[in-house]
C-alpha cells in the first residue's frame, strides 16, 4: 500500500512551500489562515480558462496526519488547466472530538462562497473532495452541512464513508469519534445513512483490491445516492490497492483523471 501521511504541523509548512512552487508554475496560489493554525492553499487558473468552479479538498491521513501532496497540492495544475479555482485545507485533527474537522471544512466552504468575487469562481458551483479520511469528512459535509456551508457537488477517491463497526477503516473511526461511540453515534456519522434528495452529486473512485478501506464503504454511499436519485458515477478499478492520490505509478492514473475529467465538463 502506498500511503504517505504528514503530521498536521509539517503539513502547514508544505502548503506555504507549494505556494511557492506553484507561482514558480505561473499558477496563482494564495494561502489563507481560516482559523490558526488552520490554513487553506488557493490556486487560481488563469482569468482567460476559469470556469467559475471551484474545489475545495481535503487530503486524507486517518483523521491523524495529512497527506498534503498526492492528495493535495499536487493536483492544482490539474484542475487549474480546466479553468477550476482550487483550494487544499490542512484541518486539524478531531482526537476524538468530531466537531474539529468539521468546523474547518464548513468554514472552508464559507471563505470560499465569502471570496467568490475575488476569485472569479460561482458560489453555486463550488465542490468538495476529499481521499480516505478526507473523504470521510468531505461526505459528511455532504450529508450534513446546510445553507452556506453546503457543497454543490462532491468527489471522493477511495473513501472511508462509514463509522459503523462493519465497514468503517477502525483507525480513522476511533479517531473522528472515539472508541467507545454508542451506535447512535456511528449512524449518525456514517454517511450511507445520511444521504437525503438533497445530498449533492457524487464522483466517486476507488480500488477493488483496497485492502486499507473496505470497497463496499463506495458502493454502499452510491447505492443510497442512487435509492435517492442523487447524481453519481462509480469507478472501481481493478487493482491499485489504496493512496494513490496522483501519484502516476497507480496502474489507472492517466483514465482516472480522463474519467474524472468527463465527469467535471458533464454538469
Amino acid at each position: 500500500m502506498i500511503f504517505r501521511v504528514i503530521p498536521t504541523a509539517v503539513a502547514t509548512a508544505m502548503l506555504m512551500t507549494a505556494f511557492i512552487v506553484s507561482a514558480q508554475k505561473t499558477v496563482t496560489a494564495e494561502v489563507i489562515n481560516l482559523d490558526s493554525p488552520v490554513k487553506m492553499a488557493v490556486f487560481l487558473p488563469e482569468k482567460t480558462k476559469a470556469t467559475g468552479r471551484m474545489i475545495v479538498n481535503f487530503p486524507g491521513g486517518g483523521y491523524s496526519m495529512v497527506a498534503t501532496e498526492h492528495e493535495g497540492t499536487d493536483w492544482s495544475e490539474y484542475f487549474n488547466e480546466m479553468g477550476i479555482a482550487y483550494a487544499v485545507v490542512n484541518y486539524r485533527m478531531p482526537n476524538g472530538d468530531r466537531n474539529i474537522p468539521i468546523t474547518d471544512a464548513e468554514n472552508a466552504i464559507r471563505e470560499a462562497r465569502k471570496n467568490a468575487e475575488k476569485w472569479n469562481i460561482n458560489p453555486n458551483d463550488i465542490g468538495i473532495m476529499g481521499f480516505s479520511a478526507g473523504g470521510h469528512l468531505a461526505s459528511t459535509i455532504a450529508t450534513h452541512s446546510t445553507d452556506n456551508a453546503a457543497p454543490n457537488f462532491q468527489i471522493l477517491i477511495y473513501p472511508v464513508i462509514s463509522m459503523m463497526p462493519e465497514l468503517t477503516h477502525e483507525w480513522s473511526h476511533d479517531n473522528f469519534l472515539g472508541k467507545d461511540a454508542t451506535q447512535s453515534l456511528n449512524r449518525d456519522y456514517s454517511s450511507e445513512l445520511n444521504v437525503t434528495e438533497h445530498t449533492p452529486r457524487a464522483y466517486i473512485a476507488l480500488c477493488g483490491d483496497d485492502t486499507c478501506v473496505k470497497p463496499m464503504n463506495s458502493i454502499a454511499y452510491f447505492e443510497a445516492l442512487m435509492r435517492h436519485g442523487v447524481p453519481a458515477t462509480l469507478h472501481v478499478y481493478d487493482s491499485g490497492d489504496h493512496g494513490w492520490g496522483l501519484r502516476n505509478s497507480f496502474k489507472y492514473h492517466d483514465q482516472m483523471l480522463s474519467d474524472l475529467c468527463f465527469w467535471l465538463s458533464s454538469f
